[in-house]
């Protein structure tokens, strides 16, 4: 036993720095589409990661939690539970962080889009307008469009730079703004500012109304959570007596522990697709 942990640990390790120390790939508009792991890193913010650093994070979490569960309770059965959850933390992980960076960038892109018409009807160029979020914008958003203003200052191509902005943000309002500039920028557009005030009074009234939903189903998302964690707290309790968790040891445990996650799975995935609220689709991606 000592010799197969050693060597799943020393696999694990392997994989993580060679997905930590690949080279990142260049841009280029031409490359296919993101995958859904790639668009949720970039919801989240997480610069520098790549999809296939974080699977070998969560490969790793899951080596981790089977050793740790071996050790603990000398159970494979338990274990084998234990390493399905912890391989699946780093994932929960990214995307309770791309939901909280969303809701942020929701609530602040009424205020940025106001800051972009304001610099539109005060004469600004629309690479400065658009650069100047960058300092002066809604904090949530700052860091992309800091970024938009240096890729345009080393390379002086405001198409290219909004493909990049657009790739950083990963949000469907970000979307249409960036396109509406293109459009300006390209065949000039004398109502962008009329435009911009439409789309952030629109903005705000989506805001107040999506507030109000989440507000008033809190309390049931809250309580499907813990009626679907509560079984797993005591099975976790009870891995600390090993005479109690050594019943699940059996074949009739493995299936018991089976069931019972798949169910706590299909259970919490019929939660959030009732409980969800219908987002705006990537449409001009």
């Amino acid at each position: 036993m000592g010799y197969l942990v050693g060597l799943g640990v020393g696999v694990g390790l392997l994989m993580v720095w060679s997905g930590l120390t690949a080279p990142p790939r260049v841009h280029d508009p031409h490359d296919r589409r993101p995958g859904r792991l790639d668009e949720l890193l970039a919801r989240a913010g997480v610069d520098g990661t790549t999809a296939r650093g974080l699977l070998t994070v969560c490969v790793l979490c899951g080596l981790l939690g089977l050793v740790l569960a071996l050790l603990i309770t000398a159970t494979p059965t338990v274990a084998l539970v234990a390493a399905a959850g912890a391989s699946y933390l780093p994932l929960a992980v990214v995307r309770s962080r791309a939901g909280r960076v969303a809701e942020e960038r929701a609530a602040a892109w009424p205020e940025a889009v106001d800051h972009l018409a304001s610099a539109v009807r005060a004469g600004m160029s629309l690479p400065e307008a658009v650069a100047g979020l960058g300092e002066r914008g809604p904090e949530p958003l700052r860091e992309p469009f800091a970024a938009f203003a240096r890729d345009y200052q080393a390379s002086g191509r405001f198409s290219e730079s909004l493909d990049a902005l657009k790739a950083r943000l990963a949000d469907p309002v970000g979307d249409r703004v960036v396109e509406a500039l293109r459009v300006a920028r390209d065949v000039g557009g004398g109502d962008l500012g009329r435009m911009l005030r439409t789309l952030s009074a629109f903005l705000r009234d989506d805001l107040r109304t999506r507030g109000e939903l989440v507000a008033r189903q809190a309390w049931t998302v809250n309580g499907a959570r813990l009626a679907v964690a509560a079984p797993w707290i005591v099975l976790a309790l009870m891995s600390l007596q090993r005479d109690a968790i050594t019943r699940f040891g059996s074949g009739t445990g493995l299936v018991l522990l089976v069931v019972g996650l798949v169910v706590c799975v299909l259970a919490y995935r019929l939660m959030l697709l009732i409980g969800r609220l219908p987002r705006e689709p990537r449409v001009l991606r």
